[in-house]
């Protein structure tokens, strides 16, 4: 099992948290990993991503030039980087902030599996809109199913040792991003 996984977003949407979670949890379960940020000269609210390989076997290199899986929150993020995903590939969109409906016809015959979640309107009615990303990270370990439970709920923990209250918020968000996800 090998996935290459591209997560793109606005800067401040918690891109870069949502990797580094996606990529603990899954060194938790004892999987290699690699975790590659891309900050860029982009100012908050401009676009960031980073990559997160996840395998049984030892990865080469933590760079990619296409992605099995593609999560993506807004759509800046989804017209630059859709190029990147491969012809059996996973789209997860943040349906809150991206309406494909029109490209969707499209996309449907060139990768796999489309899958949205509403991830920004369910981060609102928790309370913190910062935790959509971790509503995007439930949804795709929900599609995938290559990551438990557990493991999130630990790396998430430990994300935000220091702040406790934020730990239920956030495994909140998560758990409603794995029942809330749907195919397109």
């Amino acid at each position: 099992m090998k996935d290459e996984i591209f997560i793109a977003g606005a800067g401040g949407q918690g891109i870069l948290a949502l990797g580094k979670i996606l990529a603990e949890s899954a060194v938790e379960q004892g999987k290699f990993v690699t975790f590659y940020p891309s900050y860029g000269a982009e100012i908050r609210g401009g676009t960031t991503n980073c990559t997160v390989i996840i395998s049984d076997e030892e990865i080469g290199s933590p760079t990619i030039s296409c992605a099995n899986s593609l999560i993506i929150m807004n759509t800046p993020s989804l017209v630059k980087f859709l190029p990147k995903l491969t012809s059996n590939g996973v789209l997860i969109i943040n349906s809150s902030l991206i309406d494909i409906s029109q490209e969707a016809r499209d996309l449907k015959n060139r990768i796999s599996g489309i899958f949205q979640i509403p991830a920004t309107a369910i981060a609102q009615e928790l309370g913190d809109i910062r935790c959509a990303n971790m509503v995007m990270l439930g949804a795709y370990t929900g599609v995938k199913k290559i990551i438990s439970s557990d493991s999130v709920s630990k790396a998430i923990n430990n994300t935000f040792s220091k702040k406790p209250e934020l730990v239920k918020l956030n495994i909140e968000a998560y758990k409603k991003g794995i029942s809330g996800v749907k195919p397109l």
